[in-house]
Parts: C-alpha cells; structure tokens; sequence
C-alpha cells in the first residue's frame, strides 16, 4: 500500500517516439499522462479560444500535450525533484499553450528567460517532422533526431526501466513496417513493474518509486488518465487517437481526431 502522504509531481507523464524509423509513419508518438484522480480533468478536445486540440487541467487550466491546427505539437513532463518543489511557481501546464502558441525560435528565448519561474520539467514541442527538448534543469534544448526516444520525469532518453522497456515495445511493434493503433495502446497499458533493485532513485518514498515504475499506473489514488497515440503519415496527415481511464484502470472515453498538416 502507497504512503498517503501526497507527494507533489504533477503532470507526470511518458512518452515514446519513433521518428522516420517507419516508412509510411514518420513520426510516431506513444504518451501516457498520470494525475491524481481527484484532479478535475476535462477530455482532449478543441478549445475554441485557443484553437488548439488538448485534454484540460481544469484546476490550474493548463494541459500536459495537445497540438494546433498547423499541426504544432507540444507535451510537458516534470522533472522529479521532490526536495525542490515550489508551490509559489507557475502552473506549468501553462507552457504547451505557449509553444503552440509561438514559433520554435520565439518560444526558445522565452523559456530561456522564463524557465526560472516554474518547477522543473521537459517541454517538447515544434512541428511533427521537426522536434526538440528543452530540458530546464540542464537549460538545454535538445533535438529529437532519427531513431527512437523516451522521456519521462529526467533526462530525455535517460534508462529508467520504464523508458527501456517502452522504447523497446515500440521499436518491435513497428519492426515490419506496419503499424497497429490497438498493439500500441497495448504497449501504453503495460503495468509490468521494475524489480525492486533496478529502480531509480529519484527521492520519492520506496513505495511511490515502485507504483510509478511501469508504463501504465494503476491505484485507487493516483494512476494513468490518458493515452494518446499520435501519428504523421507520409502524406503530411496527422492521426490522434485518446483513450481516458477511471480509477481501476479501464477505459472509460475512446476518440479520434485528424488534422491536415
């Protein structure tokens, strides 16, 4: 059983992608968003002011990944420092609206003079063909090249069990070239946990480390909301495809969207 002791890590979320590693698809995207459950959240959709396609954070009105009607893309990830954690700073949810909001050059000079201000995290955004990380903990920014790619609460791409097996599941999923929305969705509602000795140590009680440990969380408390599966074929058409789940881990909301990059 977890400690109740809520422990502050919002908007912790994973995500896996294969970019050109598939001749018809691109870019692929695999993104699990966890929370906890008592958090009011309203299910991806078109938000008519801003324009863009996203699930919401009803209590600080942000979000955790959506994309514009360009096709922009962006998704947040915090950076696991429970010692460091300031509940004074801003929502962080707000900066994908701001990187959807802004081109990639303009959005770089405003995390570079902004980042201070909010809670460590990983922010992905640009176009689909053309991503990059920027990562607050270290100021860099990172671009996401050929090959497959992980990130969760670190480092992108750094080797937590999840990220490995993830990344893994991924790669063997699109091995033939052919792709199948059900077999990643499979892949994101992996609940296999790391053994004890191979988990990070990331400053959170034992317990937390041990639930948050696989791909797809599942706990009366806290667990995974949301899946996407997000896709550019080779013809410039994006696919998104959500999936919401309630406390037991089933699937309580399935729906699509296309966008015409």
């Amino acid at each position: 059983m977890i400690s109740n002791q809520k422990t502050p890590f919002l908007y912790m979320c994973i995500l896996f992608f294969a970019i050109k590693q598939h001749p018809k698809y691109p870019v692929i995207i695999c993104a699990n968003r966890d929370e906890f459950h008592e958090r009011p959240t309203q299910p991806m959709h078109w938000w008519p002011k801003n324009e863009v396609l996203a699930g919401k954070d009803l209590q600080a009105g942000g979000t955790w990944l959506g994309l514009n009607k360009q096709g922009r893309f962006s998704a947040l990830t915090n950076f696991r420092q429970p010692d460091l954690i300031d509940n004074n700073k801003q929502s962080r949810g707000e900066l994908v609206l701001q990187a959807l909001a802004h081109q990639d050059d303009e959005m770089t000079k405003q995390l570079a003079k902004s980042f201070s201000e909010y809670n460590g995290f990983n922010l992905v955004f640009g176009q689909l063909n053309k991503l990059v990380c920027f990562d607050s903990v270290s100021q860099k920014k990172q671009v996401l090249n050929s090959g497959f790619h992980s990130l969760c609460n670190g480092a992108l791409d750094d080797i937590w069990p999840k990220m490995a097996l993830g990344q893994a599941k991924l790669a063997d999923a699109i091995k033939d070239h052919t792709l199948d929305i059900d077999q990643l969705f499979k892949l994101m509602n992996s609940d296999q946990q790391a053994p004890t000795q191979h988990l990070p140590k990331t400053g959170i009680p034992l317990d937390w480390e041990q639930l948050l440990s696989s791909i797809f969380i599942v706990s009366p408390e806290y667990g995974t909301r949301t899946t996407n599966i997000i896709t550019l074929d080779d013809e410039g058409t994006i696919s998104i495809y959500d999936q919401s789940y309630n406390e037991q881990g089933e699937c309580t909301k399935k729906q699509s969207f296309s966008i015409e990059s």
